[in-house]
């Protein structure tokens, strides 16, 4: 029986149920008692470890630097109670009640932050010596292998690829990025931007191939579908990651054509009581006219917000983030804000040859993304005339020594 039913306030509400001890779900905890939450709340992670942030993963964790990257969030002293290493296997919204390997578990509401997990490359399961990074198990059986500077492939050039490559590099390895599109991050930025990234890889003694289907691995090999064979200590598989919602099936929630969680402008669920945030849901966006799947840490950390408010009562504004995310990868940093799939013009704003340059897509005279590469102040500037809906001056916008808020038409 819901909350709402039993006539008890929002605020009132006697347990709080989060699946998913992530950013998503670790902010959803911490913002409910912000705001004032005092009924119980249990974050249950399927992982043993205490709740740790993921971009650290592929850098200082890789590297050594750091052992983990546990959030520095004291959840005794919120009286957040902790299930960690427990698989959540089913929900029931009728009876407000989960399905663990432990037995059920009731909520009277309930916040889904389970993420995403990475798209397995077919046929290697099992294959000595591959390897995926999304966990904190992932960077300790990887760290061994950067220490013994194996040689490396990397499947996918997508962000993650990156990343690994950056760090491999770093550490000795000798590596080989294998590509089945024609450059990076296709599928992801047009053509004509994403091409001149290419040349970080050579520029990094990495070795790009695009154009390169996996055949096949064996052990201590990749065989491409060309019939050539690139030698692999070690193999990274990074070619995407889904939404980890097969959990639900048979749950009555409603899934999108990406297998997300579909949420509303508030992030409610199709159940009653059951909200969605983070890499698992999507939302509809106002300012863009069309339903967004971010797979980014920023979203993780503001889409708590909304869920926190509107349990306790609150009417939040409808959730219309501009999304943000960035990454670091061969001696650069790459920022990213808002979505540029309904632009109707793009101006560059300097050469994408040299050391720091950016993008900026407009759609009727109102800039709707912003790429910057080594130009932090572009990304901020633009991000605030995303929000704002500024018109702007596309003349004055391709001026790289004019600051970006001063192009405004």
């Amino acid at each position: 029986m819901s909350e709402q039913t039993q006539g008890r306030s929002p605020a009132a509400r006697r347990s709080a149920v989060i699946v998913g001890a992530g950013m998503a779900g670790v902010q959803t905890a911490v913002a409910l008692r912000e705001r004032g939450f005092t009924g119980s709340v249990t974050l249950i992670g399927a992982e043993p470890h205490q709740p740790y942030d993921r971009p650290p993963l592929s850098k200082a964790v890789l590297l050594g630097k750091a052992e983990d990257s546990a959030f520095d969030v004291d959840f005794e002293a919120l009286d957040v109670e902790l299930r960690l290493g427990l698989e959540v296997t089913g929900v029931h919204p009728s009876r407000h009640e989960l399905d663990t390997v432990d037995g059920p578990v009731p909520y009277d509401v309930l916040v889904i932050a389970t993420g995403a997990e990475p798209i397995q490359l077919p046929g290697a399961q099992g294959v000595p010596g591959v390897h995926l990074l999304r966990t904190l198990d992932d960077a300790a059986r990887l760290r061994p292998v950067l220490a013994r500077q194996h040689d490396i492939v990397v499947v996918g050039a997508g962000w993650i690829g990156a990343e690994f490559a950056t760090a491999a590099r770093e550490a000795g390895c000798a590596v080989t990025v294998v590509e089945a599109a024609d450059r990076p991050l296709a599928g992801v930025l047009p053509e004509e931007v994403a091409a001149p990234m290419a040349a970080w890889y050579a520029d990094s003694g990495a070795v790009l191939r695009t154009h390169a289907r996996v055949e096949r691995v064996e052990p201590g090999e990749v065989v491409l579908d060309d019939g050539s064979r690139l030698p692999a200590g070690a193999v990274v598989v990074g070619i995407g990651a889904r939404p980890a919602t097969a959990w639900l099936a048979g749950s009555g929630i409603e899934l999108g054509a990406r297998r997300e969680i579909v949420a509303d402008d508030h992030l409610r669920t199709s159940a009653p009581d059951v909200y969605a945030v983070g890499d698992c849901a999507s939302f509809p966006s106002g300012r863009y006219g069309e339903r967004l799947l971010v797979h980014h840490w920023d979203n993780a950390l503001q889409g708590p917000r909304t869920v926190a408010a509107n349990i306790v009562g609150e009417t939040p504004a409808a959730y219309d983030p501009v999304p943000y995310f960035w990454s670091e990868q061969f001696g650069r940093f790459v920022q990213y804000a808002g979505h540029h799939g309904s632009a109707d013009a793009m101006v560059r704003r300097s050469d994408p040859a040299g050391p720091s340059w950016s993008v900026c897509w407009l759609r009727e005279d109102r800039l709707v993304a912003v790429l910057a590469v080594g130009r932090p102040r572009d990304l901020a500037q633009g991000k605030r005339l995303i929000e704002a809906g500024t018109p702007m001056d596309s003349g004055l916008l391709s001026d790289p020594a004019l600051p970006l808020k001063g192009a405004t038409a």
